[in-house]
């Protein structure tokens, strides 16, 4: 009789992401025991994950540079469910992906090559008071203001190959901004459940802005806390992400 094929370290992530992720959206709680311990399930199958299992092979140089007809960003994606979408995201040598949020949604980064570093924010609950929004430099136009709310950084880190995974919630670690530090790099990400405009988990961008206050005192409380405010942009023109086709074994799930 033929030997039971073995499955791959990749289709083991898939499956364990689809038992851990299929009932988040149906009144699973994060703090769910049995979430919790698929959770832990995943990330332990995420840590041991390295470019070579994805048949995945680093650029030589580290000189690689995004130009006009070189995306700085590129995806391969290897599978998508209605709990979980799975790729690769290759930044290029300085690169970064802009500060940007996943709403409602899990997630699990996992470097692949090179080093990335992770700025992580958490949202305010309450919503921002026109009355209470400091002064900024620059100034902020009218039309600006409903724009801004009031976050904290929750958490930077650089992240390398060695690293364990970067897990974030809808809660917690749910905006970030990912940089490639020292040469190009590679990440696995697992998002559940995946984007969709339609049911409200659309990509919103922001930018950091500074108060006139933290320019003049670096002491003033906000710095201190690490709260910091910050303004929803449209996607940065100097950031698109191009698509290029998986080479790894085959997922299903």
């Amino acid at each position: 009789m033929p030997r039971d094929i073995k499955p791959s370290l990749i289709q083991k992530i898939a499956t364990q992401a689809y038992a851990t992720f299929k009932n988040f959206g149906a009144g699973a709680i994060a703090d769910n025991k049995v979430f919790l311990d698929n959770q832990t399930k995943l990330a332990t199958l995420v840590t041991d994950i390295r470019a070579a299992d994805l048949k995945i092979v680093p650029p030589k140089s580290k000189a690689s540079k995004p130009s006009l007809h070189n995306p700085p960003v590129t995806y391969m994606h290897i599978c998508e469910t209605d709990a979980f979408s799975m790729g690769v995201f290759l930044l290029k040598g300085g690169a970064s992906i802009p500060l940007h949020d996943h709403p409602g949604m899990n997630g699990v980064l996992k470097v692949l090559y090179g080093k990335v570093n992770i700025q992580c924010f958490d949202k305010f609950d309450k919503p921002s008071d026109a009355e209470s929004i400091p002064l900024f430099d620059p100034p902020l136009l009218p039309f600006q203001r409903d724009s801004v709310m009031r976050s904290v950084v929750r958490s930077t880190g650089e992240y390398t190959e060695d690293s364990g995974p970067c897990v974030l919630s809808p809660d917690k670690d749910n905006l970030h901004q990912i940089d490639a530090v020292e040469g190009p790099a590679a990440f696995l990400d697992i998002l559940a459940p995946p984007y969709d405009p339609d049911d409200g988990r659309d990509c919103h961008y922001f930018k950091v802005l500074q108060s006139v206050s933290n320019a003049v005192d670096r002491t003033a409380d906000q710095t201190v806390e690490g709260e910091t405010w910050l303004m929803e942009v449209p996607q940065p023109q100097e950031f698109w992400c191009g698509g290029e086709p998986y080479p790894g074994p085959e997922v299903s799930v």
